[in-house]
């Protein structure tokens, strides 16, 4: 049995979506906004300077594509830790959102280990200022994902979801998801669009 009864757990109005489903409406579309517009600044940019773009060369797609690889699958396993809830198997929840956490981690630990061996940094030149701003914002948003997941996971380790109350994990889920759809928009545009 839980440590605590569930008839104590607030469950919102029936039939009514939870404020959650709002805020993180709210929130996806507002840091959409500013995606779209730090996206568009690069694209504008790089069509309107004399300069090497970018001042290394066309970039390397590996490390990036692995780190895409890895987000996406991190996503997964979020999806996948939910449908379990849904099918009562917590235990199986539990560890797959430990693996989407820790592949999470590993995402910015590589995408750390990428700001590290560039040749310029973020007041160097104008494409590393752009790129600096791109990649921090979204990896702001990658580390508020991986704590979002942690506490989920927590509650989820606690007893606190099962198949009828799990409308946190959705909402946490629907946050990293949006995360990855972002990354999807920015590696196109930093790493394959020099190519074309």
């Amino acid at each position: 049995m839980n440590s605590f009864d569930h008839h104590f757990l607030p469950v919102g109005s029936v039939g009514k979506l939870s404020a959650g489903w709002w805020g993180v409406l709210a929130l996806i579309v507002t840091e959409g906004a500013l995606f779209g517009y730090l996206l568009f600044v690069y694209f504008y940019l790089a069509a309107q300077t004399d300069e090497q773009w970018p001042p290394e060369g066309l970039p390397s797609l590996i490390v990036p594509t692995i780190n895409t690889v890895i987000l996406l699958v991190s996503s997964a396993f979020v999806w996948a830790s939910e449908r379990c809830i849904r099918l009562r198997q917590i235990r199986w929840s539990i560890g797959i959102m430990t693996l989407a956490i820790i592949f999470g981690i590993c995402f910015v630990m590589i995408q750390l280990m990428e700001w590290g061996n560039k040749i310029y940094g973020l007041t160097s030149n104008l494409y590393g200022s752009l790129y600096f701003t791109i990649t921090g914002f979204h990896l702001c948003h990658v580390i508020v994902g991986i704590v979002v997941l942690m506490l989920l996971l927590i509650w989820l380790s606690l007893g606190y979801f099962d198949d009828k109350r799990h409308a946190a994990v959705t909402i946490g889920g629907v946050y990293w998801h949006f995360v990855d759809a972002v990354w999807l928009f920015v590696f196109t545009t930093l790493y394959l669009s020099p190519y074309l």
